[in-house]
């Protein structure tokens, strides 16, 4: 039977970032197929953005991101952030490949990498379009699409999928009923996929 991973991100998320090609390099190794769904935290299941912490927990937030961006051989610049636009748009691109059966995976990577990498403004739509295309996306049709109502229908639905399964933080992959919230969480996952499912 096929192994099928619910993963819940965004791409304003520096541990999905993180952590996407981990998961991504697992999912292949047990052949499991990867059910991709772009949200945003939800808050009435506890979800709490970066931004509404005390002061103490942001430190250690972005010291712990440090420390697993070096671990995960990934760059994080954190310089001139609030200078950057929404994400959310890129959001709705990544979405929309996923509704047209194009590479979201590979999409996703480039946007994310430009976003949290290099700190890019992907939030502009020149520069988001820019990224698609040197990735080899029709760019324009693209964002386009993520205006469209399937997209906006493919969202809700991803959003209160999420919801009634518990998931509140990002990245979060659901596997047979369970979720692992996080990527540090991906050696639980990988022994769930083993048959090893730690806890009943």
């Amino acid at each position: 039977m096929t192994k099928t991973i619910d993963f819940f991100f965004s791409i304003g998320s520096p541990w999905a970032f993180i952590g996407l090609e981990p998961f991504a390099t697992l999912a292949a190794e047990h052949g499991a197929t990867i059910r991709p769904h772009v949200i945003p935290l939800i808050e009435d299941n506890g979800g709490i953005y970066s931004r509404d912490r005390p002061e103490a927990r942001r430190a250690y937030w972005t010291k712990d991101l440090k420390r697993w961006a070096a671990l995960r051989g990934k760059t994080l610049n954190f310089e001139n952030r609030a200078a950057l636009s929404d994400p959310a748009p890129a959001g709705l691109m990544v979405v929309a490949a996923i509704e047209a059966n194009q590479d979201w995976l590979k999409l996703t990577k480039a946007l994310q990498e430009a976003f949290w990498g290099r700190g890019e403004d992907i939030g502009d739509t020149e520069i988001r379009r820019s990224i698609a295309t040197a990735a080899g996306f029709d760019a324009a049709a693209l964002d386009d699409l993520g205006q469209g109502e399937a997209v906006q229908a493919r969202r809700t639905s991803s959003y209160e999928t999420a919801k009634a399964a518990g998931v509140f933080g990002l990245p979060t992959f659901l596997y047979e009923g369970e979720l692992y919230w996080g990527q540090d969480s991906l050696p639980f996952l990988e022994r769930h996929l083993k048959g090893e499912k730690l806890v009943a």
